[in-house]
């Protein structure tokens, strides 16, 4: 369980302690490089070439249905810890057992989505992913229920939510470890979309790579798409955001910022004696109240 000292608005980083042996801390600064590390990232200038970017944006979608062909469901861990995390949740209930509609954008297999249900029986939530494959795995796992979810595929950049869900009806939006794998001329379009289905006052919990996170360290020479952009072997991509970055792009879109932060976290290997930096940004934005409501 994570152990909370001071506030997480608290503009200095706030170290916290888990479970596993790990520490983690919160606040409003980027990770500082070692002198090792800032070398490697000013040597790394040479972008992949205009033709393969093209090539990688056409193929986007095929390449992650090609990633959970060989992946199957058994890549990303169940993600139980979104509620502790993100204990707006539950917090956005008026009164005890008011039903949440929720949507998590970019669902994957449902490692995010059917811990959630299995927590809350006063969930109904809408899910959607870029991968048809993704979608299937969803539908055939035990736990899916159309009762209470409704699981659809869709390119968040240009397929419009409003085919499937009705206007300004969901109260939380996930989206977590989706927006970096999409460029970052079209992440304002994802933003645009959700924005529709968002019931006002409602908010969009967000969390996915930070500036110098350990998986940006790990890219070599010709991954570089351009700034904080990378691309995997497998041809997937993974952007990696700043605070100021993230802020900017919400607020382009008319939200407003609750929290904003960098979740910086060390895990070890005692085996090994292995320090390993992860670097995420968990953020909270808002859609402006048009009457009075509550998140």
């Amino acid at each position: 369980m994570f152990q909370e000292k001071v506030s997480a608005n608290c503009l200095n980083m706030v170290t916290t302690s888990t479970e596993d042996g790990a520490f983690q801390k919160k606040g409003h600064s980027a990770r500082v490089l070692s002198p090792e590390e800032a070398e490697k990232l000013e040597k790394d200038k040479v972008l992949v070439s205009e033709f393969k970017q093209l090539k990688l944006e056409k193929e986007a979608q095929k390449n992650w249905d090609l990633f959970y062909k060989r992946n199957s469901t058994n890549f990303f861990k169940d993600r139980h810890w979104t509620t502790r995390e993100f204990q707006e949740l539950k917090a956005c209930r008026e009164f005890a057992d008011q039903k949440l509609t929720i949507l998590e954008a970019g669902c994957g297999v449902g490692n995010c989505l059917f811990p959630l249900l299995e927590e809350d029986l006063n969930i109904f939530a809408y899910a959607c992913d870029f991968s048809p494959r993704a979608v299937e795995y969803v539908k055939k796992n035990a736990l899916y229920s159309t009762e209470r979810c409704k699981v659809f595929q869709c390119d968040l950049t240009k397929d419009d939510l409003l085919d499937n869900i009705p206007a300004d009806s969901v109260d939380v939006v996930t989206l977590i470890f989706v927006l970096s794998a999409i460029h970052p001329d079209k992440m304002h379009l994802v933003l645009r979309n959700i924005y529709k289905v968002l019931k006002p006052g409602k908010c969009v919990l967000f969390r996915d790579y930070g500036l110098y996170d350990h998986a940006m360290l790990r890219f070599k020479s010709g991954s570089k798409l351009g700034e904080n952009f990378y691309v995997r072997q497998d041809g997937t991509r993974s952007y990696f955001f700043t605070e100021e970055f993230l802020f900017q792009l919400f607020k382009a879109e008319g939200y407003e910022q609750v929290v904003n932060e960098y979740v910086q976290r060390e895990t070890v290997n005692r085996k090994e004696d292995l320090r390993v930096p992860r670097v995420f940004l968990q953020s909270k934005f808002q859609k402006p109240f048009s009457e009075t409501s509550s998140c």
